[in-house]
């Protein structure tokens, strides 16, 4: 058993009495350096975090087990936090936690915010571009900071995304008797942060050359960085309404282009994963452009040419194919990866691909629509239509229930 202690900037004094006990207990303390130096002198034996900490996580486990281990970790060890990470490693039933008071509740409390009201991003060991997806008008984001330079970090995304009126106030040190709170806006935010044990509460304001995006599917096509090959806006929506995501679940986007439809996949919670399968190297970039710049930066993009490209990647819960169909045995290793009750959509544009789609449909069933746009554009001096081309969008469930292990 491995037991999880919280402990806040108060260190000792904060404990709760469980908590001390653990820690009295242990033969073996684990933890931050910062952490271990908050806790009085014992027996234990005393193990720094090393760096990086996550690959060598397992074989500290595996090399003290037997041992009667505590770990330190700061506030609630289960919100962002090592907590979390040991469970998913040795299971549930092998781990006790003890939180302590969340920066975020303590956040919370000196802003007067409901908790339940506000978005959490953290830059503890992840890219900054996670922000963009929770930055809308009016919304109250507290971002988790990695160090000193986390609030200019944040300052300068939120002004380039035209968000520089956003209030910032910065809490450091929350709940030490140091405690400081510094305010300001983002586009005129200068200073580092009191101490790298900091947090950033952003209120959202959109100033003149903000384009808010929405969370639904169908984004502007100008979001993206494309060289025409994109799923244009009209198609996506049905195309990800097909799809279906829920948390936590994993989409395959083929021939992914510009990445669009995983995106957006992605965008709809922030529990979901998606990999893009894309074979051209400049496409697979702009693909992770765009998955900075809206806030999809967990984007896995695998360059190579499908079915070939999805050779070891873990079984989807959906899988999107946008380009690529007539490929030699491409939609029989999707179908055949899909999880039970997974959703197959594929978008067919050409006689070709149409023809292998109706092959499936035929065999399958599943739903079969075509998508036909046509959008307003000047003729001389009126307006006329101009007309895309049509699309066929044939989706189909792989039968189970949705989740079920295969």
């Amino acid at each position: 058993m491995i037991t999880v202690v919280g402990i806040g900037a108060d260190g000792w004094d904060g404990l709760a009495g469980p908590s001390r006990d653990a820690i009295l207990a242990a033969g073996v303390l684990m933890g931050g350096r910062r952490q271990l130096d908050l806790v009085p002198p014992s027996p234990a034996e005393r193990v720094p975090w090393p760096s990086p900490l996550l690959p060598a996580l397992p074989g500290l486990v595996e090399a003290y087990a037997g041992r009667e281990v505590c770990v330190l970790a700061s506030g609630d060890p289960m919100f962002f936090g090592i907590g979390s990470t040991l469970v998913r490693l040795v299971g549930a039933e092998r781990v006790r936690v003890l939180p302590h008071v969340s920066s975020l509740a303590l956040a919370c409390a000196r802003l007067g915010w409901p908790v339940e009201d506000v978005r959490v991003v953290s830059l503890v060991g992840r890219p900054a571009a996670a922000l963009n997806a929770a930055v809308l008008p009016g919304r109250r984001v507290l971002v988790l900071g990695a160090d000193r330079g986390s609030p200019s970090v944040v300052a300068g995304l939120l002004t380039g995304r035209g968000y520089g009126p956003s209030r910032l106030t910065v809490l450091a040190d929350l709940g030490a008797p140091g405690e400081a709170v510094v305010r300001g806006t983002a586009e005129s935010w200068t200073d580092p942060a009191p101490s790298a044990l900091n947090v950033i509460a952003v209120e959202c304001v959109a100033g003149p050359g903000a384009a808010p995006l929405p969370l639904v599917p169908g984004l502007p096509d100008t979001a993206y960085e494309h060289d025409g090959q994109l799923t244009k806006r009209e198609v996506r929506a049905v195309s990800l309404s097909r799809l279906a995501p829920l948390p936590g679940e994993l989409l395959w986007d083929v021939g992914a282009g510009a990445g669009s439809v995983a995106i957006e996949w992605l965008r709809s919670d922030p529990s979901c994963r998606a990999v893009a399968v894309e074979s051209r190297a400049d496409r697979a970039a702009a693909v992770r452009r765009n998955a900075d710049a809206l806030g999809a930066p967990s984007l896995r993009v695998v360059e190579g040419r499908a079915p070939a490209a999805l050779d070891g990647l873990p079984d989807p819960d959906a899988v999107f194919v946008g380009g690529g169909a007539t490929a030699p045995g491409l939609l029989e290793h999707c179908w055949e990866a899909l999880r039970p009750g997974g959703r197959l959509v594929v978008n067919a544009v050409t006689v070709e691909s149409e023809a292998v789609v109706a092959g499936w449909y035929a065999r399958l069933g599943g739903d079969l629509v075509r998508v036909s746009v046509q959008r307003g554009s000047p003729v001389g001096g009126f307006t006329g239509w101009r007309a895309m081309m049509p699309v066929t969008v044939w989706s189909v469930t792989r039968p189970g229930a949705r989740g079920d292990e295969a």
